[in-house]
């Protein structure tokens, strides 16, 4: 890697400020990564995931009705578990 040679303090200056721009957009992507990441491990969205996956199988209304009637067991499910 070539070092790069100024030839004045305001030109090191604009380059660090770029340099902490894409610092503070790196780290933005970073935790914007990891908070969707976040959300798609919820508990709902593993089983939907793995469910619809498997519902590709099922072609015609089978399987929209499936889709459609999971989220509401699944619910129920949690109702029955807490004694709600």
């Amino acid at each position: 890697m070539e070092s790069k040679k100024y030839s004045s303090y305001a030109q090191i200056e604009r380059e660090l400020e770029i340099l902490k721009i894409e610092k503070e957009i790196s780290y933005q992507k970073l935790a914007y990564g990891f908070q969707k990441t976040k959300e798609s491990i919820t508990p709902m969205n593993l089983v939907s995931g793995v469910v619809g996956s498997s519902l590709t199988a099922f072609s015609g209304s089978y399987g929209t009705i499936l889709n459609i009637a999971l989220p509401f067991v699944i619910k129920w499910i949690k109702k029955i578990k807490r004694g709600n």
